[in-house]
C-alpha cells in the first residue's frame, strides 16, 4: 500500500482531523514554544552508523528530498577521517552535489582544524564541534581530555570566525556514559559553557546513549540553564529506552525550543554499544504539531523521504508513525 494513500485515510480520521486542525487540545501550556526548530541529523549522524554505506548520489537525493519538507537545518555530513567514519567519506561530494535551497542550513561535523578547512573548500557556510560531559567517553571517542578536545575547537573557532562560519556546538554524554555511567550535570554545564564562551551560537544537549528520563532530564537541564539561556539551546535524544519524546517534551517545558532528529529514526553511536537510533524525525513532527507547535515541516512529505531512505537502506524505519502508516489499511 502507498504511503500517500495512508496518509489520506488517516487524514479522514475524526481524531486526526481534529489533531491536524490543532483543536484536539484546548489548553496549551505557557512554557511550551509557539514554534520548534527541526535539526534533521539522518544524512551525517544517522548514516555514519548504519552498516551499509550508501552512494554520494543517494545521499544527496536524500538531502534535497529533506529539503523539499520545510525543514531549515539540514546537517548534511562529516569531515572526519575515512578510517574512523568510511560512511562519511565522500563528504565533498555530498555537500558539493546538494542543492542548496534559500533558507535552509546545511551544516557539517568538523573536529578539528584539517576537517573545518576541507569543509570551507567544499562550500561549508555552517559547522559543529563536539565535546563529550564524559571524560572516558572523550578518550574513546576522540583520544584525548574533555579540556583537551575543546582546546582543539579554539583553533577551529578563531578560523570559523575569520571566514565569517557559524559554528554549533555539541556536547555528548548528558546524561549517562557507557564507560562511567550517570554523569553528574554540572559537568554538562562546565562543557556546554565553555563551547558557548568560545563562539558557538547554539550547544547541543546529546543523550548519547538514550538512558535519559524526564527526571534526570529536569535536573541535567535546570543545571545548564543557570548558566546558558534556554534560547541558545538544543536537545538530541536517543531512544534507546523508548524515552526520547518524553525528554523532547520535558524540553520543551524549560523553553528550549531547538530539537535534533533523524528520519526514520536512523543512527546511533559507534562508541556506544547498545545505543539505538535518534529520535525520529516524524515521531517528534507527529507529537509537536499535537501539541499546536508550529515546526514548518509537511509531515506527508516527511514520511515519505522515511519510506525512501529505509528502501535504500534495506531496513525498517524505527518511526512510530512511518510504522502506523503502513498498518494502517483505507476504508
Amino acid at each position: 500500500m502507498k504511503i500517500t494513500s495512508s496518509l489520506q485515510y488517516l487524514s479522514s480520521h475524526p481524531y486526526l482531523r481534529r489533531l491536524g486542525s490543532r483543536r484536539f487540545f484546548s489548553t496549551q501550556k505557557s512554557s511550551w514554544p509557539k514554534s520548534v526548530r527541526i535539526v534533521e541529523v539522518g544524512p551525517r549522524d544517522g548514516l555514519q552508523n548504519e552498516p551499509k554505506i550508501l552512494p554520494a548520489a543517494t545521499k544527496i537525493e536524500l538531502i534535497n528530498r529533506l529539503s523539499d519538507t520545510g525543514l531549515k537545518t539540514i546537517e548534511a555530513t562529516s569531515f572526519v577521517s575515512p578510517k574512523w567514519v568510511p560512511q562519511m567519506a565522500d563528504n565533498m561530494e555530498v555537500l558539493k552535489g546538494i542543492a542548496k535551497k534559500a533558507g535552509v542550513s546545511y551544516p557539517v561535523l568538523t573536529p578539528n582544524i584539517k576537517g573545518f578547512e576541507a569543509a570551507l573548500a567544499a562550500g561549508a557556510t555552517e559547522v559543529a564541534v563536539f565535546g563529550a560531559a564524559s571524560e572516558s567517553f572523550s578518550q574513546k571517542n576522540t583520544n584525548c581530555s574533555t579540556a583537551e578536545s575543546i582546546e582543539r575547537f579554539r583553533v577551529v573557532l578563531d578560523a570559523a570566525k575569520k571566514a565569517n562560519v557559524r559554528v554549533r556546538g555539541y556536547v555528548s554524554t548528558v546524561i549517562g556514559c557507557p564507560y562511567e555511567g550517570a554523569i553528574e550535570p554540572q559537568a554538562v554545564a562546565r562543557v556546554s559553557k565553555q563551547l558557548l564562551d568560545m563562539g558557538c551560537y547554539e550547544i547541543s544537549l546529546g543523550d548519547t546513549i538514550g538512558v535519559g528520563t524526564p527526571g534526570t532530564m529536569s535536573k541535567m537541564l535546570q543545571e545548564v540553564l543557570k548558566v546558558i539561556p534556554a534560547d541558545k539551546l538544543a536537545v538530541h535524544c536517543h531512544d534507546t529506552y523508548g524515552q526520547a519524546l518524553a525528554n523532547i517534551l520535558t524540553s520543551l517545558e524549560y523553553g528550549i525550543s531547538v530539537v535534533d532528529s533523524s528520519v526514520s529514526g536512523l543512527g546511533g553511536c559507534p562508541y556506544a554499544r547498545g545505543a539505538s537510533g535518534n529520535a525520529a524525525t516524524e515521531d517528534v513532527v507527529y507529537m509537536l504539531h499535537g501539541l499546536g507547535i508550529e515546526t514548518g515541516v509537511n509531515l506527508e512529505k516527511l514520511v515519505n523521504v522515511g519510506k525512501y531512505i529505509c528502501e535504500e537502506l534495506g531496513r525498517p524505519s524505527e518511526s512510530k508513525v512511518n510504522r502506523a502508516m503502513r498498518k494502517t489499511k483505507p476504508q
